[in-house]
Formats: structure tokens, sequence, C-alpha cells
């Protein structure tokens, strides 16, 4: 936006602080003036002569006050405003110095350069507050930055895989003329079904994080039932037991997103479990003015490090080897997306017996 050039805040407040000097400094001359001249008559009596009040020539008179009053009180005036504009715009520029450090940071992280930081020291006050409130914003953009970064690469080598793999299988089938096409069509198939799970995986998360949804009353605890058995055959066939229990837990938020919260959890909570004899707990409650989801699996013992980055877009427990049920890798990222969505908090760790403890916690 085009803006015409003005006086600096240094020059204004130099300007304030001199006019306020100035007429301090006016008041101060008046009150004196007014204060000398009930002092000094305009006439005074003669000696002997009742009642006559002549000017006196041997007295100060008000006029004699103004004459050798004036001079002085314009010297006076005018050391104020020399005095009043040197000074001002020394202690405008020594306020004025922690804002163009501020100034400064932020030209410079308009550059990119992120990582510099205000670090102003002395006590705190308004711009102090102001330094490390933006010293603070710097350092989430910087994170924001580099965690945009990661999952750009990350999804570039997730969407090069399924390309890659196709390429390979038409080369291969070119170079054999032996081969069925049926094998190759199943095999592309299955490639460009993980494709479309990925780009719509994709768009989900970007959805949820410009929270571009409408609301509305839900029952976590009815989310969480038809979540659970919409994935009942899937943990019957992997020999998994799943127990859902809770009490009501009504909140405001997407349906549809909810579902997909609960679903992919109670998914992941299926797929990475024990090889047999596993078990998935999904439990509700309401605590305070919050709903609480909580879904527990068995499993092997986990690292808590490893767990901590388990909500990073294309990170897996197994690392980056995917199977036919490992999913695109942005199953707790979306879960992660929603919840902040929503305003709630994503808490993930290790269970001692193995496995992993998920617990939502939602406004109610």
């Amino acid at each position: 936006m085009a803006r015409r050039p003005g006086p600096s805040v240094r020059l204004k407040l130099t300007f304030s602080y001199a006019g306020f000097l100035m007429v301090a400094g006016a008041l101060l001359l008046a009150v004196v003036v007014v204060f000398l001249l009930r002092y000094v008559p305009d006439r005074v009596p003669i000696l002997g002569l009742p009642g006559d009040f002549r000017p006196s020539r041997n007295y100060p008179s008000r006029n004699d006050l103004w004459r050798a009053f004036a001079p002085r009180a314009t010297e006076a005036m005018g050391f104020l405003l020399i005095f009043g504009l040197l000074g001002g715009w020394i202690l405008a520029g020594r306020m004025l110095a922690p804002l163009n450090r501020i100034t400064r940071a932020t030209r410079t992280a308009a550059t990119g350069s992120l990582s510099h930081r205000i670090a102003m020291e002395g006590r705190r006050d308004e711009f102090r507050e102001l330094a490390d409130a933006f010293d603070t914003m710097l350092g989430q953009l910087e994170a924001q930055v580099a965690e945009q970064r990661r999952f750009a690469a990350n999804a570039s080598h997730e969407l090069r895989t399924p390309l890659a793999v196709s390429q390979t299988l038409l080369e291969v089938a070119r170079g054999d003329p032996d081969r069925t096409g049926d094998e190759l069509l199943e095999r592309l198939q299955h490639v460009n079904t993980r494709a479309i799970d990925l780009t719509e995986a994709l768009l989900l998360l970007t959805r949820t994080d410009q929270r571009s949804f409408t609301t509305e009353p839900v029952d976590l605890s009815l989310i969480a039932e038809e979540a659970t058995e919409a994935l009942l055959p899937l943990a019957e066939r992997r020999g998994v037991t799943i127990e859902t229990s809770g009490d009501v837990s009504s909140m405001t938020g997407s349906r549809a997103l909810l579902t997909q919260m609960t679903t992919n959890l109670i998914h992941n909570a299926i797929v990475h479990n024990l090889p047999d004899q596993g078990s998935v707990t999904v439990t509700t409650r309401t605590t305070g003015r919050a709903a609480v989801l909580t879904v527990e699996n068995t499993g092997e013992p986990l690292d808590p490090q490893l767990v901590s980055t388990l909500v990073e877009p294309f990170q897996r427990g197994t690392g980056r080897i995917s199977s036919d049920q490992a999913g695109v890798g942005l199953g707790l990222a979306i879960v992660k997306s929603i919840v902040n969505a929503h305003d709630g908090t994503l808490t993930l760790a290790p269970r001692s017996a193995g496995g992993l403890r998920v617990t939502v916690q939602l406004p109610a």
C-alpha cells in the first residue's frame, strides 16, 4: 500500500516535548507575573495629602515591572524552546531505540531469515513485552516453516513412490510379452488406489488446517461406537478384540472430521498391534468442561522418543517402510490437525506393558 511520506515519530515526539515544555514555562512565568503584580501598586499616596493618589516616581510601577520582566521572559522562553527541542530529540531517540531494533528485526525476517532474535535486555516494559512477543512469533514461524519443508519433502517422496512403481511395472510388462495383462492391471490398480488415498489424505489435512468446516452438537461416545462397528471386520481378520465403554460426551464440532479422527485412531490401534490376541480399548468420558476420548492398544514396547514423532506427517512406528495396512503415514497427523482445529489437545504415551495410549481432550 503506497503512503505519502510524513514526519517521523521521533520528530513528532520532539515537537511534543518542546511544546509541552513551552506551555509549562509560559504558565510558570504567568504565575510569577501575577504574583509580582499583586505587590506592585499602580499609584501610591502622597504623604500629607490624604486621598490623593498619583503615579509615584520614587517607587517602581507596574509598567516598570513589565518593561524589566518582558525581555527576561522572552529570553527564558527562547532558552526553553532550544532546550526542549534538543532535549526532546535526545529523549525521543532513546525512547524509540527499542522500536528501531524491532523494526530492523522485522525487516530481517521479511527477507526470509527467521533465525534472528531481538533478545532485548533490561527490565520488563511495553517495548520488552513487544520484543519478547515478536521473538516468540519468530520461533513459531521458524518451526512451522521447517515443518512445512519436511512435509513437502516427505509428500514428494510418498507421491513419487507410486509413480515410480507404475513406471517400473509398465517397463517390465513391455519387456516381457509373456506376462498376462490381468496381473499388471491388478498391481497398477493397487498402486493407483494408494496414490488416491494419499491425495485425499493431503486434501483432508489442508482442510482441517484451514478450519473450513461447519460445527454442530455431537456426542463423542456415539461417534466412537460407530467407528468401532465400521472397523470391527478388520479387527476380526487380524485377531484383535475391541472394547468400547464410556459415558455421554457432548460437544460442538464437525461430525465428519471427528468421525475421521476416531476412525484413524482405532484403525491405527488395530493395525499396529500384536500379531495374535491383541486388544483395543476405546473409552469416552467428560471431565469438567472437556470431552475426553482415549484409545489404548496392546503391542510391542515403544520408545518415548519415537512416540513423540508419530504425529508428524509420513512418520510410522516401523519407520518409513510401508505395508498393505500401513496406510499413507498421515493418520495421526490428520488426528492432530483435527484436534487443533477443535482447540483440543492430543497426548500420546507408551504403555508400560507395550502398546500406545492416545488421549484426545476437546472442549465440551
